[in-house]
């Protein structure tokens, strides 16, 4: 696992590289390897959502659970997938639920969310890398340690970011984050399972781009391209 992280992470983030858990996790990855098992995403990806948002442009956190397991699914930002890949159920439940929460919002035809990481939102995997066809394979090796680190991290160093936590595994996270700092919104997960339990009208994304204006931030624009 080569590790190219952006310099305003790596500031953060450091020390954490040289912990005996993250030992051990590079130590699983290069098993895995020599196993022959096929990881996603590929290597270059695997911090892409710390590289496309900067520690000091992060505005809102988007928390998921683990990468797509499926072939060309993943590549480093929650809840994404490249070009020319099938549009994820709960992808779709987003956009839905975006139409109806934010005036003029077209379903794209695609599910890269690029241009949201690029403006400020974080779409961090609780894991960071998934054996292929195995959901939940590489849960409690060490990535949550770190991710949890980052999202401390965040709470800590930072002030009047907005945390999108969908279901119960994000909502876990709740006691990391300073809440008489940050504004949190919750809701059931976007899946098809729970979609129709409080997801519809739940109108995350509206909420987010208010709280950011009275922050003085820019808000988000969530029409991907």
């Amino acid at each position: 696992m080569a590790i190219t992280l952006e310099p305003s992470w790596l500031a953060v983030l450091k020390e954490e590289f040289e912990k005996p858990y993250m030992t051990n996790l590079k130590k699983f990855l290069q098993s895995e390897k020599e196993a022959g098992q096929v990881v996603y995403p590929k290597n270059a990806d695997i911090f892409r959502a710390f590289n496309d948002t900067p520690f000091d442009k992060v505005k809102v956190v988007i928390l998921g659970q683990d990468p797509y397991h499926g072939p060309n699914q993943a590549h480093g930002l929650s809840f994404s997938v490249q070009k020319g890949i099938a549009i994820p159920k709960s992808l779709i439940n987003i956009y839905k639920e975006l139409a109806t929460d934010i005036p003029g919002f077209i379903k794209p035809a695609h599910g890269n969310l690029e241009e949201w990481a690029k403006q400020g939102v974080l779409l961090l995997n609780a894991t960071l890398t998934v054996r292929a066809g195995e959901a939940a394979s590489h849960q409690k090796k060490g990535w949550e340690i770190f991710t949890d680190e980052t999202i401390h991290r965040l709470s800590e160093k930072r002030t009047g970011l907005v945390f999108i936590l969908w279901g119960a595994y994000a909502q876990s996270k709740i006691p990391l984050i300073d809440q008489t700092k940050h504004y949190i919104i919750k809701s059931v997960h976007p899946s098809p399972l729970s979609v129709e339990r409080g997801f519809w009208g739940s109108k995350p994304f509206s909420k987010a781009n208010a709280y950011l204006e009275e922050q003085g931030e820019k808000p988000i624009d969530w029409q991907i391209h």
